[in-house]
């Protein structure tokens, strides 16, 4: 696809690491695709929805997805502004290695089992620091290949890691509502909002998206809003505007946000990232 752009950050016999950008404007499906490896592909800024087969998944900074070697997809941008991914290749050996069995399809090649798990905070933590550190040119390829081997474990841990369960239909409703929130990422959304914008009551809306997700709504959106913060991070000179472009009430409200999910402050993130 000619919008489709990508930065090789590392590649050894081991691990590839790829920054990948979408510049697509909003639209229907693309045309079929597919790897010629097994990928694991870590969205942070935008999001997208893949098709495979009947089975939907949107693509955004709380999910890991899985693109399986030779597996035929489309992928449709609902949400204006493009989107970009950290996607790593991990040697099938190796990856079998890391892997629980339970993800992994039976069989002589290395495949999953689901299209996408969701990941906890410090993952998404983890993708920031890999990639800030690569194209900063900090990360020699021992201590990338180290990063790049830990944050594949953790997002794929059982007990770090969710499979969304419930019905077809009430996943594509919580997807269409992980959608709404992705539109704008700073506006404070009510429950009545997205729950007109997604066709049900906000009491079912917050049911099911519970279920779905074992998070509460709100909880997903803040994950939404720290994970846009780790990727604006090198941007800003002034944390305090980062924290209010991203819809937080004040400086404090941000950097408390910031601690509780991944463990320091953005001053001490930056700085563990980008000024080594």
């Amino acid at each position: 696809m000619s919008d489709l752009t990508g930065h090789t950050l590392l590649e050894t016999p081991s691990v590839a690491v790829r920054d990948v950008y979408c510049s697509c404007g909003r639209g229907h499906k693309s045309s079929e695709e597919c790897t010629g490896s097994t990928l694991l592909v870590f969205p942070y800024r935008g999001a997208y929805v893949r098709f495979l087969g009947r089975d939907e998944a949107v693509a955004e900074a709380n999910q890991v997805l899985f693109f399986n070697e030779g597996e035929v997809y489309r992928v449709s941008h609902p949400v204006e502004g493009g989107d970009a991914s950290l996607v790593i290749e991990v040697e099938n050996a190796l990856l079998r290695e890391l892997a629980p069995k339970d993800l992994l399809r039976d069989g002589g090649g290395v495949a999953f089992r689901r299209q996408r798990l969701r990941i906890d905070p410090r993952a998404q933590a983890l993708v920031a620091m890999l990639r800030h550190s690569l194209r900063q040119g900090l990360a020699e390829p021992l201590e990338a290949e180290s990063l790049a081997l830990t944050l594949v474990r953790r997002a794929l841990a059982l007990r770090t890691a969710h499979a969304a369960g419930a019905s077809e239909g009430r996943q594509r409703l919580a997807d269409r509502a992980k959608l709404v929130l992705a539109r704008d990422l700073a506006r404070r959304w009510t429950l009545a909002d997205i729950a007109q914008e997604v066709g049900c009551s906000p009491v079912y809306l917050t049911q099911v998206f519970q279920q779905v997700e074992g998070l509460p709504l709100y909880r997903y959106q803040l994950r939404l809003r720290l994970a846009r913060a780790l990727d604006l991070i090198a941007q800003y000179d002034d944390l305090t505007e980062l924290g209010l472009d991203l819809g937080f009430s004040s400086h404090s409200h941000f950097t408390q946000a910031f601690r509780d999910a991944y463990g320091r402050t953005p001053s001490q993130f930056r700085q563990s990232a980008l000024d080594r």
